[in-house]
């Protein structure tokens, strides 16, 4: 009898072990709430439907904090990394992590050519991308990788290397257009 519960005892540690770490790879849920869409959740706070006192992404995490100052954390994709730039011909403001309900640039709601590269010279994005109210345009680019940046407007320019590692910026603000 010893024998059985002993055996019973290490194969529910053993289910218990598999269950914790298959489960580890998943994201937070609180109180048995569904995920939202953490891209659709990241594009409703940059094109202001959505409000909060602030809306922090980093490299690894969207923090939102609330009017009444509650947070609530979401994990991003583990493989993709988002950057919002915000290019500027007169004014912008030193940025390293980027806040969806805060940080506001200088050209709103413009029309920008955008290509971005990998550093093999692959095109990974060429499109026109227009600017949120805030002045920055969103993207989602493959994590662990180095990019060429090259923004144009009206015969002005601006070119830059980003890069999507773990800790890196999500705030672009030095793009002059020149």
């Amino acid at each position: 009898m010893r024998r059985k519960i002993v055996a019973a005892a290490a194969l529910i540690a053993v289910a218990l072990g598999a269950y914790l770490i298959a489960d580890r790879d998943k994201p937070d849920e609180s109180a048995g709430q569904t995920l939202p869409n953490i891209k659709q959740l990241v594009q409703e706070y940059s094109s202001g439907s959505l409000k909060a006192k602030s809306a922090s992404i980093t490299s690894d995490q969207l923090t939102v904090t609330a009017d009444n100052n509650g947070k609530t954390a979401y994990n991003l994709p583990r493989n993709e990394f988002f950057v919002s730039i915000a290019p500027y011909v007169n004014e912008t403001h030193p940025c390293a992590t980027h806040n969806l309900a805060g940080c506001q640039g200088e050209m709103e709601n413009e029309k920008f050519n955008v290509t971005i590269t990998d550093s093999n010279g692959s095109v990974v994005i060429q499109d026109v991308f227009q600017s949120y109210s805030n002045g920055f345009i969103d993207f989602w680019l493959p994590r662990d990788q180095t990019y060429h940046v090259k923004i144009e407007q009206d015969g002005k320019s601006s070119e830059t290397e980003i890069s999507t590692f773990k800790g890196d910026n999500t705030c672009i603000s030095t793009m002059k257009l020149t």
